[in-house]
């Protein structure tokens, strides 16, 4: 008699808890003292108190995101280190540019087959990312489900949560034309136009992941897993000392193009100089290879800028003053605030 069991039907419990345990201290490690909870809680407690005394009116501000099919690339390379860096970075930017400290991150993995080496390799990233930036790892899921997923196929998504002052929320209601647009530069693609970078590096351009490119000085495995920036660290640093930023915009899917009307009043348009920032080869080739236009280019991909921010034209050079600690972050004037309606002119 043939015996039919959870591990027969493609669920692998012992993985599970073996994934657990090669990732247990390094999560334990990002722990502040306000984590009530060990990893295998049913659910995460994290004390507020200490934190709310801070603030005279503190607003949860909270996001969920994941990493697109940049994991594919991760895949095709077996190489897993620098995606959840990834997940880490795209979650907590969302919320920075509201002007929130991030707090916490809760981390979902699933995947056809749980394999636990390659859950070790995603969460260590996600460790030395949350660690570097003072979020507590809470806790997290792991999913391993056979027919919803196909053989080789992971998903890794990310839900963070931070806290702003309620009267120091950035929401763009101050930006005036007139302002002027600056921005800090991407490392590549960030997570965001995957979907069609790989159907132009591997169906058209007939690329494989270990195809050198020497405009790329590296690989079109090595170029499109470059790990996406963090923009935290600067941005609170600014914030702490009081610059007054009017708006941010963190770009991500739609581009220049769609992310920064989503922070402009009504009655505002912003005008974006294209030659404003260094160029990165790796979008020329991605534009040859599609024959993109501008539109097609600046919706899909971010075209080597990370994050924006508007300020009154006074303020340019007390933001830029306020980031001498941090040298690797440099603020370039891309434009400026006109009047319109609420779109990004190029």
């Amino acid at each position: 008699m043939t015996i039919i069991d959870y591990k027969s039907a493609g669920v692998d419990i012992h993985a599970g808890n073996e994934a657990v345990q090669r990732i247990k201290k390094g999560v334990e490690s990002t722990f502040s003292r306000n984590v009530l909870t060990d990893i295998g809680s049913f659910g995460a407690l994290y004390d507020l108190k200490s934190i709310m005394n801070e603030y005279q009116h503190p607003v949860l501000v909270q996001s969920i995101d994941g990493v697109g099919t940049k994991i594919m690339i991760a895949s095709m390379m077996n190489k897993y280190d620098t995606i959840g860096m990834d997940l880490v970075s795209a979650t907590t930017n969302d919320i920075i540019v509201l002007g929130a400290k991030p707090l916490t991150l809760l981390d979902y993995i699933a995947n056809d087959k749980l394999k636990p080496e390659v859950v070790e390799q995603i969460v260590s990233g996600m460790v030395i990312a949350c660690r570097e930036n003072g979020i507590s790892l809470v806790g997290g899921e792991t999913a391993e489900m056979p027919g919803t997923y196909l053989p080789g196929e992971h998903d890794l998504v990310g839900v963070i949560t931070g806290i702003v002052e309620k009267e120091k929320a950035i929401l763009g209601k101050n930006i005036r034309p007139g302002d002027v647009v600056l921005a800090f530069t991407s490392s590549g693609l960030h997570t965001n136009g995957y979907s069609l970078a790989r159907k132009l590096f591997f169906e058209v351009g007939k690329y494989k992941v270990d195809s050198y490119l020497p405009e790329l000085h590296r690989t079109v495995g090595e170029a499109l897993l470059e790990p996406h920036i963090n923009y935290t660290r600067p941005v609170l640093h600014l914030l702490q000392q009081n610059v007054p930023i009017k708006g941010m915009a963190h770009i991500t899917g739609g581009g220049l193009l769609e992310n920064i009307p989503r922070i402009l009043p009504k009655g505002c348009s912003v005008e974006i100089k294209k030659n404003a920032w260094p160029e990165q080869p790796l979008f020329s080739i991605l534009c040859d290879l599609g024959k993109l236009n501008d539109s097609e280019a600046y919706r899909t991909f971010n075209m080597g800028v990370g994050l924006v921010m508007i300020l009154d034209k006074n303020s340019v050079d007390s933001a830029r003053a306020g980031l001498q600690e941090f040298p690797n972050f440099k603020l370039l004037e891309i434009g400026q605030v006109i009047e319109g309606n609420r779109a990004t002119i190029l």
